[in-house]
């Protein structure tokens, strides 16, 4: 069996391969966080928020894809296994059962901050080591940020 040769260095692939891996972990339990909350959530918003948590998942869901992608391009094995999420994850977790609507936009908003502020250590992090895999991250941190934005908004 072939193995992946990578265009990078072993320290660059290094790096980039855990920025990757920390961006493959958000955005997974991303999509997860805001699938639970769009089942979930009820209130007065529940319209407008219902489908802006969408937005959220198709986001994630395409970004993962294409880091995970990159991630094997250049040597790595992405993980995004259900355990490996689990024990990695940096994201507050929602509760079981019903979400009001405005605890849901107040949570996305704290899910969503410590995201942009990982996502940007990782595009600081691939500066040098890899411009390539910096544009897909920067990318996604933009669809982040304006998650962000559009959360925050509705506090």
């Amino acid at each position: 069996m072939a193995t992946i040769s990578s265009p990078l260095s072993d320290d660059a692939r290094k790096a980039v391969g855990e920025a990757l891996q920390g961006a493959l972990i958000d955005l997974i339990d991303l999509s997860l966080l805001a699938k639970q909350a769009h089942w979930n959530l009820k209130g007065r918003n529940f319209r407008s928020v219902h489908l802006q948590l969408d937005e959220v998942v198709d986001a994630a869901r395409e970004h993962m894809d294409l880091l995970a992608e990159r991630a094997i391009a250049i040597g790595v094995n992405p993980d995004g296994r259900a355990a490996t999420v689990a024990a990695q994850t940096h994201s507050p977790q929602f509760d079981a059962g019903y979400l009001q609507d405005d605890k849901a936009i107040a949570a996305m908003v704290d899910i969503l901050t410590g995201q942009r502020d990982r996502f940007r250590e990782r595009v600081n992090v691939t500066d040098e080591a890899d411009q390539v895999t910096q544009d897909l991250l920067i990318a996604a941190a933009q669809d982040i940020e304006k998650q962000h934005w559009m959360f925050q908004a509705m506090l």
